[in-house]
């Protein structure tokens, strides 16, 4: 059995211990070694070529946030965030993830074995989902690269060896100086077809303008040229190239699918050692949800007299709208959200809410961030606050988070400290599941990349009763395949497209 090659980095030596026995409990990892700090990390990872990292946040001389460029532009794999709880570790853990970092977890507490024994069964899958994410990914660029061969074997002719070409030109040549042109009768022509009634000469002259046109001429008709293979095919050899082919969805339950190839050259073995099988056009999601690490007791969040960051944005801010828009995401959410996000006005004609899976204070500190890099104003949502335009709204982790009417025509949240559901607190089913009634609303549903199937039933819900604008990214810029996924299962998706297309789109549609 060939065991993925971990690398742990920490500054202190007992944590290094505590991660290091935490991951070799499972057969499938082997430590190959570990690192007190950042710059030790990027000359390990050179010097190691591991398959996996798993790295503080917080460390002396160069910290985990500094070092992960480094390390992706030297030996691009998947990165798991140790983070404290502190405002700053918080922060910088979510820098890390838009900068490429797989996820995170918090630092187990030592004090608590119940806390180590859940940081431990959340890194390992984790862990697992990170190779799992990096097999689909090389089985895609493989598939794609075999496509691209496939459609060029067809496009370029089968050449003469040279020996027979040089042969046929000379008496091609010679033949049509020794005597003129004639039409051969048809019983005895040894030309094809298309060829009759021409001179070597000519045929030849024909042929050349042919290749100069693009165009054959055959049995009187003209045909085009055989389809150059698309874009998506193309960039599937370079990495992390954007060049993307656009979908435009016209009837319900089609899916427009615009690809490109963001995939990454990873070192990595199935654990079996064996060869990887064929990429399968529909794949079940196996992925398990990732449990709520134990986190300290919070309190319900309360409306404050001025929220903070509501007079920081330009734009138009009002309580008076007809639509919505709803998102769900999980592992990889905090990127995409910022690719989404950045790539919308601000004065948009709609609330939007957002569920990302994440722990208590952690969305704080991702509504604060995506805050200062988008047009919109974005805050962590509060109990009882009213949706207003121009404005995204991040469920806050620990609370269930739903939207209702409120007077005079608004809409307001309700926070609830509810069970989780599908494994998670907030839970996009849950807040899916809020919008049913709302009918009076124009409701625009997305699904971006996440572990699970979260939010995946209740789109199919909403899409049965009538919403039809539904939005899911699409498997090449998915940092994991699995809510979006489970929804195109479900055939509730309309627009699946990758990540830098969602949001012209979704401007598009709901302006």
């Amino acid at each position: 059995m060939c065991a993925y090659r971990v690398l742990v980095v920490d500054d202190s030596a007992f944590m290094r211990k505590i991660i290091t026995d935490l991951i070799v409990r499972d057969e499938s990892f082997n430590i190959v070694g570990t690192a007190a700090n950042g710059k030790e990390a990027v000359e390990k990872v050179k010097e190691l070529q591991p398959d996996l990292v798993t790295m503080d946040v917080e460390m002396p001389e160069m910290n985990g946030l500094e070092a992960l460029p480094l390390i992706m532009a030297a030996h691009p794999l998947p990165v798991i965030m140790l983070s404290g709880i502190n405002e700053q570790g918080m922060k910088e853990t979510i820098m890390a993830l838009e900068a490429g970092a797989f996820d995170f977890i918090r630092k187990p507490s030592i004090a608590h074995a119940q806390d180590i024994e859940q940081v431990s069964k959340a890194l390992l899958e984790q862990m697992h989902t990170a190779m799992q994410a990096v097999r689909s990914r090389l089985e895609r660029k493989e598939a794609n690269e075999r496509k691209a061969a496939l459609e060029q074997a067809k496009k370029v002719p089968q050449e003469k060896p040279t020996g027979q070409a040089v042969t046929e030109k000379r008496a091609g040549s010679q033949a049509s100086i020794d005597k003129p042109p004639v039409a051969p009768s048809p019983a005895v022509s040894t030309q094809p077809k298309r060829d009759a009634g021409k001179s070597v000469p000519a045929a030849a002259k024909q042929e050349t303008k042919r290749q100069q046109s693009g165009t054959s001429v055959t049995a009187g008709r003209i045909e085009q040229p055989a389809a150059q293979p698309s874009k998506s095919v193309q960039a599937s050899t370079v990495q992390k190239k954007e060049d993307l082919s656009k979908g435009m969805g016209r009837t319900p339950g089609k899916l427009n699918s615009s690809n490109t190839a963001a995939d990454k050259s990873l070192h990595g073995k199935d654990k079996v050692g064996l060869v990887k099988p064929e990429p399968r056009k529909t794949v079940s999601s196996s992925a398990t949800p990732i449990p709520a690490a134990a986190t300290p007791p919070v309190t319900a969040p309360t409306v404050p007299a001025a929220p903070k960051g509501f007079s920081l944005k330009k734009g138009v801010h009002t309580s008076s709208f007809r639509k919505l828009v709803a998102v769900g995401c999980s592992t990889g959410g905090p990127r995409a959200l910022k690719t989404l996000l950045e790539r919308i006005p601000g004065d948009f004609p709609a609330p939007i809410v957002i569920v990302q899976h994440m722990p208590p204070n952690f969305t704080r500190s991702l509504a604060q961030r995506l805050n200062t890099l988008s047009p919109l104003r974005v805050v962590e949502a509060e109990q009882g606050m009213t949706l207003e335009t121009g404005t995204a709204y991040i469920a806050p982790g620990g609370y269930q988070l739903r939207i209702v009417p409120g007077a005079g025509g608004k809409y307001t949240v309700s926070l609830k400290m509810e069970e989780a559901r599908n494994g998670h607190r907030p839970s996009v089913d849950t807040m899916f599941e809020s919008l049913l009634s709302l009918t009076s609303l124009e409701r625009h549903l997305v699904l971006l990349t996440g572990m699970g199937s979260d939010g995946a039933k209740m789109m199919k819900k909403l899409y049965d009763a009538g919403v039809q604008s539904t939005f899911a990214e699409n498997e090449e810029t998915c940092v994991v395949y699995g809510m979006p996924r489970s929804a195109v299962e479900l055939k509730c998706v309309r627009h699946l497209l990758p990540m830098q297309e969602i949001a012209p789109k979704l401007v598009q549609v709901v302006k």
